[in-house]
């Protein structure tokens, strides 16, 4: 077990648990966390599970692969980008020790840079659960802004997963993009990591460019799965005849703005 001393060990500190705070979230006494952190007790294999679980890595992982080595595990929710870092992934679990999803609203979005990997900022999001995403993976949901992804509408949500391997993401991919560059914006992302080390950002809306972002500027990627709006579609509308009404508002827009 002595693998698993050095990964709890580290699994903590990497997340910011104090003993106290990993031990509620365990459900055991915190004695027992600094038991087996200092390898004078060995974890139930029902608390390995719940290690594992809380961490989203594999108990294959946890206990043998030395996690404090930079090592990225297989299938966890640690970030593995194309420059191999590895970051265990900030996350709440409700009282059965089942993840929740936590709502990043547009007002966090700003403050989610600097707070996405603290548990205490994590904590403070709302959050809730939908059953119908099953349990494979990790999963939060931010709120957008702007027409640019039309036609799904400004103040829409949008619940991802959690992507640990960034050369998985495939071309076309609707994700949410979290970089010190841009912030929290959702597009397409055509996949350029192998050969230029970017990532080609593109929207629907046919009126925004697409761009590029240094890999190396990202933090986060979240696969989009599933949307929540109070916004429902407009009927039999296509979208280019949906972006000749937004370019005539603006157009019409500017005009005012000339005229004052």
């Amino acid at each position: 077990m002595d693998m698993v001393t050095l990964n709890l060990r580290h699994l903590r500190k990497s997340a910011g648990y104090t003993q106290a705070q990993l031990a509620e979230k365990l459900d055991i006494k915190r004695s027992l966390v600094g038991a087996y952190e200092e390898g004078r007790a060995e974890p139930k294999l029902s608390t390995l599970v719940n290690i594992a679980k809380l961490f989203t890595i594999s108990l294959d992982d946890l206990i043998t692969v030395d996690l404090s080595s930079g090592a990225a595990p297989t299938g966890s929710a640690t970030g593995n980008d194309a420059g191999g870092k590895l970051r265990v992934l900030a996350i709440t679990v409700d009282e059965d020790q089942n993840e929740n999803i936590e709502l990043v609203p547009y007002k966090a979005s700003a403050g989610y840079l600097n707070g996405y990997a603290d548990p205490e900022f994590i904590e403070e999001l709302p959050r809730f659960r939908l059953p119908m995403l099953g349990t494979g993976g990790t999963y939060r949901a931010f709120e957008i802004t702007g027409d640019s992804m039309l036609p799904i509408a400004s103040g829409t949500v949008i619940v991802g997963r959690f992507v640990d391997d960034w050369n998985s993401v495939k071309d076309g991919t609707p994700c949410i993009i979290v970089s010190q560059k841009e912030g929290v914006v959702f597009k397409r992302i055509y996949n350029k990591i192998k050969d230029t080390a970017v990532l080609r950002l593109h929207s629907d809306n046919p009126l925004y460019s697409p761009y590029e972002l240094n890999v190396e500027d990202v933090l986060e990627i979240w696969e989009a799965k599933s949307y929540i709006s109070s916004t429902f579609p407009i009927a039999d509308i296509s979208l280019d005849k949906l972006s000749s009404i937004v370019l005539d508002l603006q157009k019409e827009v500017q005009k005012l703005k000339k005229v004052e």
